[in-house]
């Protein structure tokens, strides 16, 4: 059964970081793009990053760049996103997909985790 699974979020003060993990179950994992998104509260669902299905080609949303950065490790099924210098805009549900290509538009990707919540607060 193919599944993902997000790990990694939690409560965390403004200038803070953290990062999410992405473990992929069932399936191929190094044969396709993974994209992260974000859904805040009352939002449309937003492209935060992806990356390609061997790393070579990353792609960032403006509101992100310079400040994280998407990575995987084909050898572990696992996508990661670090997130440094974290703002209270940045708070919402995060989610990984799973697609062909790397893009940022979520109907891209056929295959979704269940989300982790990042909140940013003081």
């Amino acid at each position: 059964q193919l599944q993902l699974v997000e790990s990694g979020g939690g409560l965390v003060q403004p200038g803070g970081s953290l990062r999410l993990s992405c473990a992929a179950f069932g399936f191929t994992f190094r044969f396709g793009a993974i994209g992260w998104f974000r859904q805040a509260p009352g939002k449309e669902r937003e492209g935060v990053s992806c990356i390609s299905s061997s790393a070579s080609s990353t792609n960032y949303a403006d509101s992100v760049k310079g400040r994280f950065t998407i990575s995987r490790d084909n050898a572990k099924n696992t996508a990661y996103l670090q997130m440094n210098s974290l703002k209270p805009e940045d708070t919402a549900v995060y989610y990984c997909a799973f697609g062909p290509i790397c893009t940022m538009k979520a109907s891209d990707y056929k295959y979704w985790g269940q989300g982790t919540q990042v909140t940013v607060s003081s």
